[in-house]
């Protein structure tokens, strides 16, 4: 079991720095006033979910979305901000699978106006399956007063083994997430 846990958190790292594109999907609660939020604090990770996460990795991802926060003129609190931010990480093994098939060879016989002619060769197919992670990152806002959500924003991106990308990637992963967020920088 605690295997799997590290190899969840290598697999999460792993997709906050990899170079494939981020498909971000979010739902919002469109009542809501974003103009009157001022402030901000962090709930923190639901159901513990940063403990797949090192702490480097927590700190980039915190310090990613702070600055983003400032981007927009909004200022942390330690608690009871306007608006109350959760995340939550998730990761899962897929598969994906492709074929490719060559065919080699001609026509020989009799040709005519309408048709070729008989032909000859072989088809060679090529079959291959890959194993990859999915990391997904979940944001949900939450409005202080009331406690009710109102923004849902998730990132998934593919998984790949290049820690060195790390701290210029957990940024711009968390950039595109919050190209979405309805106040949008100053």
């Amino acid at each position: 079991m605690k295997i799997l846990r590290l190899f969840s958190v290598m697999a999460f790292v792993m997709a906050m720095v990899s170079c494939s594109t981020v498909k971000v999907v979010v739902d919002m609660d469109k009542t809501a006033d974003f103009s009157k939020y001022e402030t901000y604090s962090f709930l923190g990770w639901q159901n513990d979910s940063d403990k797949i996460l090192n702490d480097f990795d927590r700190k980039r991802i915190r310090d990613a979305f702070i600055s983003e926060f400032e981007r927009r003129d909004l200022k942390p609190v330690k608690e009871n901000g306007d608006m109350e931010v959760s995340l939550f990480i998730v990761v899962d093994q897929k598969t994906s699978v492709s074929a490719y098939t060559d065919y080699y060879g001609g026509r020989y016989g009799g040709y005519n106006r309408y048709r070729g002619g008989w032909g000859y060769g072989y088809a060679n197919t090529t079959y291959s399956e890959n194993d990859y992670l999915e990391g997904t990152l979940v944001m949900d806002v939450f409005d202080g007063k009331t406690k009710n959500q109102v923004w849902q924003g998730i990132s998934t991106g593919t998984v790949v083994e290049n820690p060195e990308k790390r701290e210029k990637t957990i940024p711009a992963h968390i950039a595109a997430l919050m190209r979405k967020f309805p106040v949008q920088p100053k």
